[in-house]
């Protein structure tokens, strides 16, 4: 009778590199080690910090400029004494007041922008005959400098408010109807397949499909519009404004103090920044669904 013998069993490995009896055995697997992207193990600098460093050294170099005689007063005031004369306006509350007039301007040139806008772009979207009717002239008008229509929307409207309110609106309108109308026309034709395989409706389809489609391009145009509605803002304001930021700064300009100047521009900067950082919140806030590259 022969008896068999069998191999002893290897001794068991982990993937933590050692025997069973908890000491590093020779022949074991090696530790495995946990992969860190490169981006990780860089130092972390606040964010915060790098978004300001830039205008601070801006703001910095233009200090060093004005101190040492390389931009004169008449040329360019330096911070500190712009820092002043902003402060100066905000006490006397000149500044507060032309910043209500102008915000309010810029509302009601958005509000009537938009509804526009959107309409037409809803209408020449959604519809053949819609796109036959509005997409050409509209197409056409947009090619007009807006600032070009300054003339004949005095003679029309006068010299008060209407004229002012008509520029932005015109300045906002086009922008809007070009990327709503593109996000309409750039939904994925096999959605519209999908919804209708689901028993949508005409109207569900637009509600539930079309319309949230062309959500992140109407968000894009409400971005370029609220650019467009500022610069068209400064034009509108320098048509015989008794108010309003344009108004402190045709005053500046008729006595060359660059000192007003500049610090209506900062304002116009701030409030269009602003306005966008309220954007991109909505966009964070309604395209949560959508995923995207954030950097790196």
């Amino acid at each position: 009778m022969s008896i068999s013998h069998a191999p002893p069993n290897p001794p068991s490995a982990d993937i933590s590199g050692t025997s069973g009896s908890g000491h590093p055995g020779k022949g074991t697997f090696p530790g495995l080690q946990p992969v860190v992207p490169a981006s990780a193990r860089r130092a972390r600098v606040p964010r915060w910090l790098r978004r300001t460093t830039g205008p601070l050294l801006l703001l910095a170099l233009w200090q060093l400029l004005s101190a040492t005689g390389v931009l004169t007063p008449d040329v360019l005031a330096s911070p500190g004494r712009i820092a002043q004369v902003g402060w100066d306006l905000v006490s006397d509350g000149s500044l507060p007041s032309a910043m209500a007039t102008s915000l309010r301007r810029v509302a009601l040139g958005l509000l009537f922008g938009t509804v526009t806008g959107t309409g037409l772009a809803l209408f020449a979207g959604l519809f053949r005959i819609g796109e036959d009717l509005v997409d050409a002239p509209v197409q056409m008008l947009r090619t007009v400098p807006f600032v070009g229509l300054i003339p004949l929307f005095i003679i029309w409207f006068g010299i008060g408010e209407a004229p002012k309110t008509a520029i932005i609106t015109l300045g906002v309108t086009f922008p809007l109807y070009l990327n709503v109308y593109a996000g309409i026309r750039g939904v994925d034709t096999q959605l519209i397949e999908a919804g209708e395989s689901l028993g949508l409706s005409r109207w569900g389809l637009v509600r539930h499909v079309v319309l949230p489609g062309a959500l992140p391009g109407a968000l894009t145009g409400l971005r370029y519009s609220l650019g467009i509605a500022w610069l068209a803002l400064v034009f509108a304001e320098q048509v015989n404004a008794d108010s309003g930021i344009g108004f402190l700064m045709v005053q500046a300009r008729d006595f060359l103090r660059t000192d007003v100047i500049v610090v209506c521009l900062i304002v116009y900067a701030f409030l269009g920044l602003l306005a966008d950082f309220i954007v991109r919140s909505l966009e964070r806030l309604l395209l949560q669904w959508r995923p995207t590259f954030t950097g790196r």
